[in-house]
Parts: C-alpha cells; structure tokens; sequence
C-alpha cells in the first residue's frame, strides 16, 4: 500500500484544513487507517483513527470535537477535517495504514501500523 498524503498548508488560528491521503496498491476498505502528526523537536503523536473492525473512529483529546477523521472506501481515499485549528497543532501529518489482523492493538499505537504516507506540513499562525 502506498499512501500520499496532501492538503496542508499555511492557516491563521480559527481556520480550517482538509488532509487527504490517498492510497493505492491496494483497496484499503479493511484497513484500519491514522492520522499522527510530528511537531519539531517531539516525537510522532497520535491525532485520529479509524478502526474498521470495530466501525469507530478514535481522536486525541487535543483534537476531539475540532477535527474530524472520514473515509471514502469507493475513492480509496481517507481524509481529515480540521477546524479552530491553533498554532500548537502545527506539524507534519502522517496518514498510516495497518492489517485489519492488528485489530487487537489499540489504535494509538505507531509502531502497529504497516504503512505510512510522506507527510504534509501544517502551519497555524497566531
């Protein structure tokens, strides 16, 4: 599976971003499929996921009810919706992909997933 991931950008505080992350390879309908995003200086984090075993879509608590993880299995596309974005949600986001087989591992775990995009850098400006 390969994953590319675009729609960042630069934004003021209080604005809106739409991530897509497209894949290809192969249809990624079983999968279970992340956001994480990596500020400089931190280490990679986990934002959102969609877990398709058990039909539910997780988020960070820095995040919930500001950003909003969807899937279009017919498009083999994810996408992420973020709103009242803030300066300290600037980072490079990751979309990612793992085996419906690691559905045991929660979700927020990085090292569970097989597949990840390149990455598309997210600026929020006060």
């Amino acid at each position: 599976v390969q994953l590319q991931a675009s729609g960042g950008g630069l934004v003021q505080a209080g604005g809106s971003l739409r991530l897509s992350c497209a894949a290809s390879g192969r249809a990624i309908s079983s999968y279970d499929m992340g956001w994480f995003r990596q500020a400089p200086g931190k280490e990679r984090e986990f934002v959102a996921a969609h877990s398709w075993s058990a039909g539910s879509t997780y988020y960070a608590d820095s995040v919930k009810g500001r950003f909003t993880a969807s899937r279009d299995n017919a498009k083999n596309t994810v996408y992420l919706q973020m709103n009242s974005l803030k300066p300290e949600d600037t980072a490079v986001y990751h979309c990612a992909a793992r085996s419906p087989l690691k559905s045991n591992v929660v979700v927020t775990t990085t090292g569970s997933y097989d597949y990840w995009g390149q990455g598309t850098q997210v600026t929020v400006s006060s």
